[in-house]
């Protein structure tokens, strides 16, 4: 199939400098897979990207959780992509549905961001997903186009975009997408990148599962042909989340 299997663990707003000495401790004691079965990348809080830069296995990279949608200057409490790149930082989260929701940040700005980041060399993990309310009323695949033809609007090459489909209603609650659910999103936002960008774009775009995955709901997930990997929440500040990563190695002996 040729597309890498990702694994990425969102920190969020989580951490001291010792829990987080602690974590990346677990992670490079951890057995995984080699880097050419599985790409990981973990997301600390901007505070402690150096830290964990530092101190981080060489083959796991490092995100930051967000960035500003331009140059830098008299933005007050932003971090801006060029810093990103100053500090050796290969990639970014952009458009998480929590931002989106508890910020207040649309398609068109999150589309702007991806761009814009995509421009200073950066890598972009872009999240993309429907609430409940959506998923209940039918409109899921009509969130998740709108969302992704933002970026689509902005963007040529996607050779540096890993596409994370996170149903909110599954992000910290408890509830998982089932792998027919997650497969089906997954499929559709292929296709939709088929009809509307192109075929080589479809076929090589990861699309990653986000929303309360574990090393229990992982395996099964990873099995679904169209879920490249996932984009870890709470289980990527425990152990499990070495489980989790181990879970490529359903696509690799498929």
């Amino acid at each position: 199939m040729g597309r890498k299997f990702f694994v990425g663990g969102n920190w969020k707003c989580n951490g001291t400098g010792e829990e987080v000495k602690k974590i990346v401790n677990t992670l490079n004691q951890g057995e995984v897979p080699s880097e050419d079965v599985v790409e990981v990348v973990v997301s600390p809080p901007y505070v402690f990207l150096p830290l964990v830069k530092s101190l981080l296995r060489s083959d796991f990279n490092v995100a930051a959780q967000n960035c500003w949608v331009r140059k830098g200057g008299a933005f007050t409490g932003e971090i801006s992509a060029e810093m990103l790149v100053n500090l050796n930082i290969p990639w970014v989260i952009l458009g998480h549905s929590e931002r989106r929701q508890l910020l207040g940040e649309s398609n068109e700005f999150i589309g702007d961001k991806v761009a814009y980041a995509l421009a200073q060399g950066l890598k972009v993990i872009a999240c993309v997903g429907e609430t409940l309310e959506q998923r209940e009323s039918g409109s899921t695949m009509d969130v998740v186009a709108a969302q992704t033809k933002a970026i689509a609007d902005k963007i040529k090459d996607w050779t540096n975009v890993v596409i994370a489909y996170e149903p909110v209603w599954a992000i910290g609650t408890g509830k998982v997408a089932t792998p027919a659910q997650a497969q089906e999103v997954h499929a559709d936002l292929r296709k939709w990148l088929q009809t509307n960008v192109s075929a080589e774009v479809a076929v090589s775009t990861r699309i990653i599962y986000g929303g309360s995955v574990t090393g229990a709901s992982c395996k099964e997930l990873a099995a679904q042909p169209d879920v490249d990997g996932f984009l870890v929440g709470g289980a990527s500040l425990k152990p499990e989340f070495i489980d989790i990563i181990k879970s490529a190695t359903v696509k690799s002996s498929a």
